[in-house]
């Protein structure tokens, strides 16, 4: 007999998760020949840009991260604004990841169990913290009061991510929409609802640009928590399932 070969299904493009370059990912992975490490620098770099453009002037006085992801594009956000970065927040290793926690109230403690302020860098200051990402919402909300509680002056918040509106259904355990802080809520209801004096989020043709740039192949991500588009075309229908 002779030997046949047929192709059975339709071949998809490649799109690489997005969301392991923000967060999932340790910093010192190369994916898809992109160094993670230097794709959150530049996820800093353009976070940098988006607050020149939109208060020149800014009053902000030091950077903080939110241990650990965030520090990568908060060093890279601090030197492009050229702000003093700081290490504001001491972090108990043997907490884990709080979003994926079961429970409101079991989060909400494992924040105050997992970060600790440190009062010399918030006192008086005009403080901009940052994190890689913003989901339910609970860390941040917390640790914006303990920059308060601190002494901060005013705190504002950076995200690296836009805002994450969708659940993401590709194996990261991540809420149903409506526990999402962002789902059908504008950035200002979010940044009243954290309490933050200013929210910044970075837009999502930003994100992608910082991540391609590492390696111009890359054409498509999966960004569906960010923009509700998903790959393998899932409908509302089946979220709500």
């Amino acid at each position: 007999g002779e030997l046949s070969a047929q192709l059975c299904a339709t071949p998809g493009s490649h799109a690489p998760c997005i969301f392991e370059y923000v967060y999932l990912a340790r910093p010192d992975s190369m994916m898809e020949d992109v160094s993670v490490y230097k794709a959150r620098l530049r996820m800093g770099e353009r976070l940098a840009d988006k607050i020149r453009r939109l208060r020149p002037d800014h009053d902000i006085e030091a950077v903080i991260p939110i241990p650990d992801t965030a520090r990568t594009a908060a060093l890279a956000l601090a030197q492009a604004l050229d702000v003093k970065y700081r290490e504001g927040f001491v972090k108990n290793r043997y907490v884990g990841r709080t979003f994926i926690m079961p429970g409101q109230s079991e989060r909400m403690k494992s924040v105050r169990r997992k970060l600790n302020a440190i009062e010399l860098e918030f006192r008086n200051k005009v403080v901009l913290l940052v994190d890689d990402s913003i989901v339910r919402g609970t860390t941040s909300k917390q640790i914006i009061q303990m920059a308060r509680e601190a002494g901060a002056r005013k705190v504002y918040f950076a995200s690296a991510a836009p805002p994450v509106r969708y659940p993401n259904v590709y194996g990261i355990d991540m809420p149903a929409p409506t526990e999402l802080v962002a789902h059908n809520r504008s950035e200002t209801e979010i940044e009243a609802l954290l309490g933050a004096d200013w929210l910044i989020y970075q837009d999502l043709s930003d994100l992608i640009a910082a991540v391609a740039e590492g390696n111009d192949s890359l054409t498509r991500f999966d960004t569906s928590c960010f923009s509700g588009e998903y790959v393998t075309g899932i409908d509302d229908g089946y979220l709500g399932d």
